[in-house]
């Protein structure tokens, strides 16, 4: 019984691990497209800043004394801050393989380009080398995890020998 559960647990992770490099991809994409908007945003305040001989720094310093003010610099403060987020995180997922990503689940931290990715995603058989590893790695987790797990649940029950 605990064999075949092993089985079906490695077999549900090698379902779901084989659907990460195609997610991580569709992520990518979006992240980058976000990463440019926002990109394009914060050049937009900087020209303004610059144009008033201002640096950043000090015209979000200016952005303040009503409500409207506070509310709108606190605003961009975030933004810029999010733009340098995605930024840094496309480029480290850019140069990291589909598998490598699996050991970055930090950098899919964008909770905007993550829900509008998972909405899209539509899962599909991976018959590439990438998503045959992947599904291997989720074969082995989901084998492992299932073992273990039976295993702490039996302990209570076994006969200790002396």
């Amino acid at each position: 019984m605990r064999g075949t559960l092993a089985i079906l647990g490695g077999l549900a992770g090698a379902a779901t691990l084989s659907q990460f490099p195609e997610f991580s991809q569709q992520y990518l994409q979006r992240l980058g497209g976000q990463a440019e908007a926002l990109a394009a945003v914060v050049a937009e305040f900087d020209a303004s800043a610059e144009q008033a001989n201002l640096t950043r720094e000090v015209a979000l310093t200016q952005l303040q004394g009503t409500e409207f003010l506070d509310t709108h610099g606190g605003n961009m403060r975030e933004l810029i801050e999010r733009a340098e987020q995605a930024q840094a995180d496309y480029v480290l997922l850019r140069a990291a393989t589909p598998l490598e990503r699996l050991t970055l689940p930090q950098r899919f931290r964008d909770p905007e380009v993550l829900q509008a990715t998972w909405a899209d995603f539509r899962p599909a058989v991976q018959l590439t080398p990438t998503g045959m590893t992947a599904a291997g790695i989720g074969f082995a987790l989901g084998w492992g995890l299932v073992l273990a797990f039976a295993g702490l649940i039996m302990r209570p029950f076994r006969r200790r020998t002396a």
